[in-house]
């Protein structure tokens, strides 16, 4: 799948320096959140931010910004299926060919010692909702959780014109699973005490 669309909202900024402007590059239209767009904007790397894309604001100090129909229709929709199309458009939602997210580092956190209502505000909410719904969309979306992956993914989209393989997108959809399941067990544990 060529990669038209792609949301970038990183914790850790590592190698963003490098996947950004490929991207850009490429005429991907990057949507980013908070943090994330100050740093591209910082970088000349142009982003829509996710509010201008959704046509809603941040909102509860932003526990609430990518949980929207816009950002999950784009992401989860079929695109060889009919009836997701034609809700798609009716819906002004916009396909998401890719999601570059990390989540908040909640065992770093809790690791340095922190207070319980820190520890909660550390509970990322978007990104998992994010990273799970494109890695169950792999067919036709790539995620990418790792800094250490982008080198692979700019390589693989320079060698397919722009796209990734279908091969590259399980791989990382699998990477997804694994993720999310060691950081709930990382809360779970955590609450447990």
């Amino acid at each position: 799948m060529k990669i038209q669309r792609a949301v970038i909202s990183v914790s850790n900024k590592a190698g963003l320096g490098e996947l950004a402007p490929f991207l850009k590059d490429l005429g991907v239209e990057i949507i980013s959140t908070g943090g994330t767009k100050k740093y591209l904007d910082e970088l000349g790397v142009r982003s829509k931010d996710i509010s201008e894309h959704t046509g809603f604001p941040e909102i509860m100090d932003g526990r609430v910004k990518t949980l929207h129909p816009k950002v999950h229709g784009g992401i989860l929709n079929i695109r060889d299926k009919k009836d997701h199309q034609e809700a798609k458009k009716a819906l002004d939602i916009k396909d998401i060919d890719m999601i570059v997210v990390n989540l908040y580092p909640f065992k770093e956190v809790v690791a340095k010692g922190c207070t319980f209502e820190e520890a909660i505000e550390n509970i990322d909410i978007g990104g998992p909702s994010m990273i799970r719904a494109a890695a169950k969309n792999y067919k036709y979306v790539t995620v990418v959780t790792d800094p250490a992956d982008y080198p692979g993914v700019m390589e693989n989209m320079k060698a397919n014109g722009g796209a990734t393989t279908e091969e590259l997108r399980f791989l990382l959809a699998k990477k997804v699973f694994f993720l999310t399941s060691d950081y709930d067990k990382a809360i779970y544990d955590y609450l447990s005490r």
